[in-house]
């Protein structure tokens, strides 16, 4: 072997060998999970519910760091362009690793590329909810009276799930609603209930508790089943008579591409033991949270899957990309 390349290859051997002593005494201080949507929404409940039970399994603490804005993007697009050591992780959703690619014209990263999946959390329908002062008991009502009142009546929205579950709602029920953005699901909750917008379509860890509190009204949720968290609500379909509309909001850990398999794994046994707790699955099945754990590469297939999933409820609820 010449010279050169028996340095070259003896160098890629040491790097490779100090890489693998570095993932195996991995972690040695805090791991920043960034939660791109903002303190108290249904992302941040789960994302801190799951970093203090893999925080006690891994030995270091994970910091929870909310990064609101444009749909989830603001918060993937730090987590996108950070070192792949495994410090810094995205508690993710559909918006931010299915989504937002059909939403915007141009995203500041590669959302195919940008992320090495780490494991999947769980899952949760949306409730359609309306302020009390609106007269409407029934998701049918609801639909006659925003068909008589054309973009009079308004929805808000704070999340790809939240925009998406009403504007399918809307093509598929043959009405024109006006859209009211807002940077955080607790915020556009707190206009819901003060009257300053008519709908919301939210996942359940921000509308049931208030639903259940009276300060809402729950008319459906998006699912193809009903909820036993709101047994008494029916589906979309059911209220509306239709058989195709569903619509689940999904959350999963995602590290930056590239990040050593070794950590990755460690990540996602940490998952899964947290998954496994007892007292978490309670705390989250009031809200109707699914836990469903699994592999890495699992997550993967499972994301390129709702990938194609959100690309079609996207252009099939006429939403341009902004």
């Amino acid at each position: 072997m010449p010279q050169v390349n028996r340095r070259l290859a003896l160098a890629t051997a040491a790097l490779l060998c100090i890489g693998t002593a570095q993932a195996q005494s991995w972690p040695t201080k805090s791991i920043r999970a960034v939660v791109p949507f903002a303190a108290g929404s249904a992302t941040d409940q789960i994302g801190r519910a799951f970093a203090e039970k893999m925080s006690a399994t891994l030995g270091q603490p994970i910091v929870i760091d909310n990064k609101p804005g444009a749909n989830g993007m603001l918060g993937a697009d730090i987590v996108a362009k950070a070192p792949a050591d495994g410090y810094t992780i995205l508690v993710g959703t559909n918006s931010t690793n299915a989504a937002l690619k059909f939403l915007m014209k141009q995203l500041p990263y590669d959302q195919d590329k940008a992320f090495t999946p780490v494991g999947f959390l769980g899952s949760v329908p949306l409730m359609v909810a309306v302020n009390n002062d609106v007269p409407a008991k029934t998701l049918k009502e609801f639909v006659d009276l925003a068909k008589a009142k054309p973009g009079q009546v308004s929805f808000a929205y704070a999340s790809t799930s939240q925009q998406v579950s009403s504007e399918m709602l809307a093509s598929m029920a043959g009405i024109t609603m006006n859209p009211i953005p807002y940077k955080a699901g607790p915020a556009a909750m707190t206009d819901l209930i003060g009257g300053q917008v008519n709908m919301f379509s939210a996942d359940f860890g921000v509308t049931v508790p208030q639903h259940k509190a009276g300060k809402i009204r729950g008319l459906a949720v998006t699912s193809m089943k009903r909820s036993a968290a709101v047994p008494d609500l029916p589906t979309v379909n059911e209220a509306l008579g239709l058989k195709d509309y569903e619509l689940i909001a999904y959350f999963a850990v995602f590290a930056p591409a590239g990040t050593p398999p070794e950590i990755v794994n460690k990540l996602n046994a940490a998952i899964n033991a947290a998954a496994a707790a007892k007292d978490l699955q309670d705390k989250f099945q009031a809200i109707g949270f699914a836990i469903d754990p699994g592999t890495p590469d699992a997550l993967a297939k499972r994301n390129q899957a709702e990938t194609v999933k959100w690309a079609k409820a996207i252009r099939d609820a006429k939403i341009e990309p902004q």
